[in-house]
């Protein structure tokens, strides 16, 4: 069974990665599965320094979903090169390293603390607090991710662009990006969200509201994996986004994905990654198909 695909001018084995945020900044999860077996481990997003995060709490469970307002911790590019990287590259995983920043100087920054490290691709989260234009996320906004995207180049790595689903703007975001010089657009993060504590009468979150993830949201990410493919057909595209289940990989690939990245379900089940993995090739048998990437935007029509 081929599972092989490509993103951009990068061949992987397989189609399934990680999600940034959802495995850790290391190993972490090597002792569910094999790393090397996967397409890639996504790290958590890094910024050119050590970042506390939001204050607790920074979780909170939404039915079978999850709300999180983590604000992106981490120990920096620099102590991550040192320990994590060295950690997942002994495992014999593929790394793509997500980045961030506060302005676009930081996400130069740590594109800059990138440079030679031993990954296969930068992963550029412009889905971040936007301090550039005071409101919103840099992701809301095509000529800040267009900035983002030219900033990030400093790194001499395959750049992949991590989008938002809030806004109505997104495929023509992605056009900017894509046009900047984006290898592969990333789509997408999380849903914007709140849930309250009524028991403390509160928000249910320390910063308020946050991102939410889960089986939900599958159908944002398809729609959004589906209009930037139809808009940009020859764009690789990676899909993020509820994805649970071998199907659920299935439907983003026929859509329009060339990969796919799996987050939340690893909440729930660490090896989930691997049994959607073994999933995908047990569709793909009974369905007669010998190659998952023939199936890339069929839905289309």
């Amino acid at each position: 069974m081929n599972l092989s695909t490509t993103v951009g001018q990068l061949t992987l084995p397989s189609p399934i990665m990680t999600a940034a945020g959802t495995a850790g900044v290391g190993d972490e999860l090597a002792d569910y599965g094999d790393l090397s077996a996967l397409g890639a481990v996504v790290t958590k997003s890094l910024a050119a320094f050590a970042w506390d995060g939001n204050r607790a709490p920074r979780v909170a469970a939404a039915g079978e979903h999850m709300l999180n307002a983590v604000g992106l911790s981490g120990p920096g590019v620099a102590a991550w090169r040192e320990n994590g990287l060295a950690s997942l590259r002994a495992r014999g995983a593929r790394v793509v390293a997500s980045i961030w920043g506060r302005s676009v100087q930081e996400y130069a920054q740590a594109a800059a603390a990138m440079r030679g490290a031993d990954v296969v691709a930068l992963e550029v989260n412009a889905s971040c607090p936007n301090l550039e234009g005071r409101t919103g996320m840099f992701a809301h906004s095509a000529s800040l991710t267009s900035e983002l995207v030219a900033a990030s180049k400093v790194a001499e790595l395959p750049l992949w662009v991590k989008l938002s689903p809030n806004t109505p703007d997104l495929v023509a975001i992605a056009g900017a990006a894509l046009e900047a010089g984006a290898d592969a657009l990333v789509l997408v993060n999380t849903v914007l969200g709140l849930s309250i504590d009524i028991e403390h009468r509160r928000a249910s979150l320390g910063n308020g509201g946050g991102g939410l993830s889960g089986p939900g949201i599958l159908p944002v990410a398809l729609r959004s994996v589906y209009e930037c493919h139809q808009a940009y057909p020859d764009a690789a595209i990676v899909g993020v986004g509820g994805i649970s289940s071998g199907e659920d990989v299935v439907a983003m690939v026929m859509a329009g994905a060339n990969a796919v990245e799996v987050g939340t379900a690893t909440f729930a089940n660490p090896r989930a990654p691997w049994r959607i993995q073994r999933e995908v090739e047990r569709w793909l048998k009974r369905h007669g198909e010998s190659s998952l990437s023939a199936l890339r935007g069929v839905a289309h029509g």
